[in-house]
């Protein structure tokens, strides 16, 4: 029987410990996109225990693939994302722990435990009492940037919306202590659900930023192409989209101007009207990103806020989100070659949420290279309910299939917590492991191990500095 996670975790062959110990455990990171907040990074957080760090300040904004396990165990959701009492929410996160087999939290968990904390026991209720005083005299001293510091975090990419004033960004550009270049990424998202109730509010929103009254399409794209040069000025190079589903169909400006005005009046757009309007959007922020040397990221998939009671209750973005499962290829093709066609095509990671759509992703990516760049369009790596190891392994094997590995930047955490960077060397060892297996298998020569181990450091670090102008 092998030892419970021990330093070989994940690592059954010996080409896959040489992979991992001598190439990927050294490497530095770069989380291309997550949710921290910048606020807390510039005025380096300190936790008030392992509750807040773990799960949540109680404001409901925490870690959602905790909160989803707790709910299913029939917990009390203000003992969950609320303002309950600490050890209680973090006692029965402990005595939840062993009913956790086979959820990669369970994996997670001692990872962050064990990390960070160089806490090596089992967690459960037996243990809840030591770890909880191990862990808080720790974070006496491991704030929000010790954190970062600890797993060798370069950069740092946090998720910001096109109205956002970014000071925290412009303090910690000023801030020499600073160990971590954070650079805000643009979220348009609310430019372009123009079918939602908010829409109007936040175009309103966005004109008092630019000092103008937003009246049609273009004053509109004007304001966007401002807050993309004010972004740029302030470090940023990558740009993220929820897509949720890929609209898209070739409008004219009249067309998407008049879906535009129906927007600002709240009145019912069509899906025929979502495509034209999204899709001239798209290609307008396209365009613009090339301009500007950007990476876009396109997150496809999410059928969000499906608890309608849930969402009156507590709000949006608190863990009630599934997977969408409508066809979107032939859409997200023609948007893509629109912007391919007019020589705006910029460097484009695609990330699906539905693990049905890995192998249409991954060939569909590969119908947009360009000379002289390194996977200009190509699939992100396994996210958000698809990190965990068959999803993970099932990227991998579909980009090694289907696509080059080889050219893949690699992981992100996509998270809220600071004690999200161990996720990195979860994947670090999937990758590893399935590397080392075509080695063991004779299906790849050992005496290209050397280059094996190239693609692993490339793949965990230079891939993504490179990839990204970092």
């Amino acid at each position: 029987m092998q030892k419970f996670m021990d330093k070989d975790f994940l690592l059954t062959t010996k080409t896959a410990k040489k992979l991992y110990h001598e190439h990927a455990e050294k490497m530095p990171i770069i989380d291309y996109h997550c949710h921290l907040q910048p606020k807390e990074i510039y005025e380096d957080k300190k936790f008030r225990n392992l509750a807040e760090a773990w799960l949540g300040a109680g404001d409901r904004y925490g870690d959602h693939y905790k909160w989803r396990s707790l709910r299913a165990r029939g917990y009390e959701e203000d003992s969950i994302s609320g303002p309950d009492d600490d050890y209680k929410k973090y006692f029965q996160f402990v005595e939840s722990m062993p009913y956790f087999v086979g959820n990669p939290l369970y994996h997670w968990s001692h990872l962050e435990m064990q990390r960070y904390f160089g806490i090596y026991d089992v967690i459960n209720s037996k243990n809840a009492k030591k770890i909880w005083d191990e862990a808080n005299a720790k974070l006496e001293t491991l704030t929000a940037r010790e954190m970062m510091y600890k797993f060798n975090v370069k950069t740092v990419c946090t998720t910001d919306d096109p109205v956002d004033s970014l000071e925290w960004h412009k303090k910690m550009m000023e801030d020499k202590t600073l160990k971590v270049t954070v650079r805000p990424a643009f979220r348009p998202d609310k430019a372009i659900n123009v079918e939602l109730s908010w829409f109007e509010s936040w175009v309103n929103q966005l004109g008092t930023v630019c000092g103008k009254e937003i009246k049609s399409l273009k004053d509109l794209t004007d304001c966007l192409a401002e807050r993309i040069e004010f972004f740029h000025s302030m470090g940023a190079r990558v740009s993220d989209h929820a897509l949720d589903v890929v609209h898209y169909t070739k409008a004219t400006y009249d067309e998407a101007n008049a879906v535009f005005l129906k927007g600002m009046k709240h009145e019912t757009i069509s899906d025929l009207e979502q495509d034209q309007y999204k899709g001239y959007i798209l290609v307008f922020l396209g365009k613009e990103y090339k301009k500007h040397g950007w990476v876009q990221q396109y997150h496809i998939g999410a059928l969000r806020n499906n608890s309608k009671t849930m969402l009156e209750k507590i709000g949006p973005d608190t863990g009630f989100d599934a997977i969408e499962d409508q066809n979107y290829m032939e859409k997200l093709s023609a948007l893509l070659g629109a912007l391919d066609m007019a020589d705006a095509l910029p460097k484009t990671i695609l990330y699906c949420l539905n693990p049905r759509d890995n192998y249409a992703l991954t060939v569909l990516a590969g119908c947009f290279q360009e000379e002289g760049v390194k996977g200009r369009v190509q699939v992100g790596t396994a996210w958000w309910f698809l990190d965990q190891q068959d999803g993970m392994k099932q990227n991998l094997e579909t980009l090694m299939q289907v696509g080059l590995v080889s050219q893949s930047v690699g992981m992100l955490t996509d998270s809220r917590s600071f004690l999200a960077y161990p996720r990195h060397e979860y994947y670090r060892r999937i990758l590893c492991q399935m590397l080392g297996n075509l080695v063991e298998s004779g299906q790849y020569p050992e005496e290209e191990l050397d280059t094996l181990g190239q693609i692993v450091e490339d793949v965990c670090y230079n891939n993504a500095k490179d990839y990204f102008g970092f």
